[in-house]
């Protein structure tokens, strides 16, 4: 009993470590048949302490295998967040002629009785497809003295120019360098000032190309900047993006970039990166982000484990409402834990009713297509005294994720509470698609077009599933549901 009791909140599709903490996405990439999941990891402890990079891999995206540690702290400090790539045609010269895999990350160190805090860009490898990795013998790489804040590099081969690039955070702006071989790093540009959110400590970035709409002579540059958590910041931590341009030298946003633009609108969708090289195989930009907030990070009721990964996702640019918007949308494996449970259309709201009341579910997938004609939504993991809704608000024309209600909650006062975005239906209709998990609820609305993502900690016997409306009228077009496991 004590087991179940330890792990009532693991998620059961969601990765989370088997042990210890788990915080920031590391060094995503996919080589040889898996794809590769590295993590801030802590692995002595369920908060935040010696950063370690975790392990696991898959071959699907869904069920991952958690592997031994990969790097760990030494002489040079922690080991924070970073990237890894494929080095096709071993510039760094580790592989003899051949690919492999390059990890680069921060060192992260406090030298004793100096009081200062130092963070500079490192390099590990592998000779053997990821199982164990080599630290360079004449790291750092890359250093800076003035700037205190300096970590998260993510690096990629850019072909037009034939070198490598890093994109780093630095305070609250990106820079960006450039490389022959990972090993010599020059300063090419710097990306952020009088732009976008600057609440807090700049983190974490990413920057790729998108065809927008699917058309491959229309090319739009990504930047995702996350932010970390300020007194001042009524959301904690979240993610920004930028849309632009980039010539492997510089990254010039669009005009319209003034306006923040939020990856997600929840809570608990944070430090989130995309794998690299998988483009190459089958055109798809593949993202995951950690499902926390440092906020609450360190207190959320879970024992022997704490932190979880969000469902991957693809990431695409769509004109929504005349605009070039970053779309998400649940990638297609996820499909391969489906078992049907409903299936309607055009049912009535009775008929609706009629069909939840039998069903006791805690971790599903639905998905509606819905007239937006008054107030309406679902209420997911029902008890008596708990529940989690998802919604519109006609009026606002606003959608939201209420975990007001949603479990337990009281270990941080910022937790519980409504995170509402507004979202113009398309033709009075909306498209809602959401996942649910023992811990966790993501939200796509109109294909991905608005995405909100939250943790929430019911009791396992709140797993009722009902529907609700302002005035007893919906017209709902669809409904799909099916259980995952």
């Amino acid at each position: 009993m004590n087991v179940i009791r330890q792990d009532k909140y693991r998620p059961s599709y969601h990765f989370s470590p088997k042990s210890g903490w788990l915080n920031d996405p590391n060094g995503l990439v996919y080589f040889e048949g898996r794809y590769h999941l590295f993590y801030q990891h802590h692995p002595f402890g369920t908060t935040w302490g010696p950063m370690h990079w975790g392990h696991a891999v898959s071959t699907d995206l869904v069920t991952w295998e958690e592997q031994p540690i990969a790097l760990e702290p030494d002489e040079h400090g922690m080991i924070f967040s970073g990237s890894a790539v494929v080095d096709e045609q071993d510039t760094s010269g580790f592989f003899g002629g051949r690919p492999g895999l390059v990890a680069i990350f921060t060192h992260h160190n406090s030298p004793p009785g100096t009081g200062q805090v130092r963070e500079c860009q490192s390099l590990a490898y592998s000779t053997d497809s990821g199982k164990s990795w080599i630290k360079y013998a004449d790291n750092p790489v890359l250093e800076d003295e003035h700037c205190l804040d300096f970590r998260d590099p993510k690096v990629f081969w850019h072909k037009p120019t034939e070198q490598w690039v890093m994109v780093l955070a630095c305070g609250q702006t990106i820079r960006i360098y450039h490389s022959p071989n990972l090993k010599e790093w020059t300063f090419a540009s710097e990306f952020g000032h009088g732009i976008g959110s600057h609440d807090a400590v700049w983190e974490c970035p990413d920057l790729f190309p998108l065809h927008i709409d699917g058309k491959r002579a229309q090319v739009k540059w990504v930047m995702l900047v996350s932010i970390g958590d300020a007194p001042t910041i009524r959301e904690g931590s979240r993610t920004q993006y930028f849309t632009g341009e980039f010539d492997g030298t510089t990254f010039v946003p669009d005009a319209d970039s003034e306006k923040v633009r939020w990856l997600d609108h929840g809570r608990d969708n944070y430090a989130g990166v995309c794998w690299s090289d998988i483009p190459v195989r089958d055109g798809r930009r593949l993202f995951i982000g950690w499902m926390s907030n440092w906020r609450y990070a360190n207190l959320t009721p879970t024992e022997r484990w704490r932190g979880a990964m969000s469902i991957p996702r693809e990431l695409t640019l769509e004109t929504r409402e005349d605009k070039v918007a970053l779309i998400q949308r649940p990638v297609r494996e996820l499909e391969g834990l489906r078992t049907p449970v409903l299936s309607l259309k055009e049912p009535s709201l009775a008929e609706i009713r009629a069909a939840f009341s039998a069903l006791r579910l805690d971790c599903y997938e639905l998905a509606a297509e819905v007239a937006t004609v008054g107030d309406f939504g679902f209420k997911l993991r029902v008890s008596d005294q708990q529940e989690t809704l998802v919604g519109y608000a006609s009026e606002t024309q606003e959608v939201y994720v209420d975990r007001t209600r949603s479990g337990c909650s009281d270990f941080h006062k910022d937790f519980a509470g409504r995170h509402a975005v507004s979202l113009e239906a398309v033709e009075n209709r909306l498209h809602i698609h959401i996942y649910v998990d023992r811990s966790s609820i993501e939200v796509f609305f109109n294909h991905g077009q608005v995405v909100i993502t939250d943790l929430i900690f019911p009791d396992a016997a709140s797993n009722g599933l009902e529907i609700f409306t302002a005035d007893e009228q919906i017209t709902l077009y669809s409904l799909e549901l099916y259980e995952l496991k």
